[in-house]
């Protein structure tokens, strides 16, 4: 439930009530009595979740997640896949590639 802030347009006067979203707002200013006092709009409240699943961390790429895992592991390697061919070449620091494909022996006749 929210707090709202209202101010009196007779007397001036601020006052806060916290209420439903679903209420009507109050009309009656508790310093004067007068039914002059209209809903503020505010920036109101932050929105705080709590739990698993709020999170930008909670929801990464396998990609990312993978390099993160390179790094903490002590060495920065970057991972590119070719889909259509099937491979995967790794680029090291040192700037040197690594081709993962598989090898095809050829017979010699």
């Amino acid at each position: 439930m929210p707090t709202y802030e209202y101010e009196c347009q007779s007397c001036h006067g601020k006052f806060e009530l916290f209420q439903s979203i679903t209420e009507r707002p109050v009309r009656k200013c508790p310093h004067c009595g007068r039914p002059s006092a209209r809903r503020l709009i505010g920036a109101g409240g932050g929105i705080i979740f709590r739990g698993s699943g709020f999170y930008q961390t909670d929801y990464r790429s396998a990609a990312y997640k993978a390099d993160a895992k390179a790094d903490s592991a002590g060495g920065t390697t970057t991972a590119k896949t070719d889909i259509a061919a099937g491979t995967t070449t790794a680029k090291s620091e040192s700037g040197s590639d690594t081709k993962g494909a598989p090898a095809k022996k050829e017979k010699k006749s």
